[in-house]
């Protein structure tokens, strides 16, 4: 289950203490609640997108792999803009880009996590970050600092340079710095974007 659908199910992701929401219904099972996190405040955990268009910039977004990414700073998680990859003007419906003028190698709609790459070509959660316009190294995820930025993959900790993770089809990335937070093993993605913007 992904973690916006787990944030809706709790009414919003609101919180208090360390990070974790203390008020949820009952029936949410014990593994699912550990790996739950708040948003955290301020402008840290939702830099807007500023980089680059990587890889062409075409009108249409055009047919797409999907991957998922979720990024955990400082016990709250951080959020990817909406309109990574993407030219202005933008027309937003409900926080998710509609329409752009053109759409790069790698695209966000949302902030959700969902990451767009296009169909056939390979790419790294390091041209995510570039195109965001946001740093990413062994010791950092956008502005959080730490020992090290542990990488996990289908919920299972992988040794590579967080800028080398493929960005895969179906993929369930996590990055995190700071201290440890469960992480999600798999994504169930929603339908695909609107037929008008492929």
């Amino acid at each position: 289950m992904a973690l916006a659908t787990v944030c809706a199910v709790v009414a919003g992701c609101g919180g208090s203490g360390a990070g974790r929401h203390t008020d949820v219904p009952a029936g949410i099972p014990a593994s699912l609640l550990a790996g739950l996190r708040t948003v955290g405040r301020g402008k840290r955990f939702l830099p807007p997108a500023t980089g680059p268009v990587l890889g062409g910039c075409r009108p249409r977004l055009g047919r797409r792999a999907e991957s998922h990414v979720e990024l955990f700073a400082a016990n709250h998680v951080v959020l990817i803009a909406a309109g990574v990859g993407t030219l202005a003007p933008r027309q937003l419906e409900d926080a998710r880009v509609v329409k752009a003028r053109c759409f790069g190698l790698v695209v966000t709609l949302d902030p959700t996590g969902i990451v767009y790459v296009r169909a056939g070509a390979v790419a790294t959660i390091g041209e995510l970050f570039r195109s965001w316009g946001e740093p990413l190294s062994g010791t950092r995820i956008a502005s959080f600092r730490g020992r090290q930025v542990t990488v996990y993959v289908g919920g299972r900790i992988e040794r590579i340079a967080p800028a080398a993770v493929p960005l895969t089809p179906g993929a369930e990335i996590v990055l995190e710095v700071g201290p440890r937070v469960p992480p999600h093993r798999a994504f169930t993605f929603p339908p695909p974007p609107p037929a008008a913007m492929r």
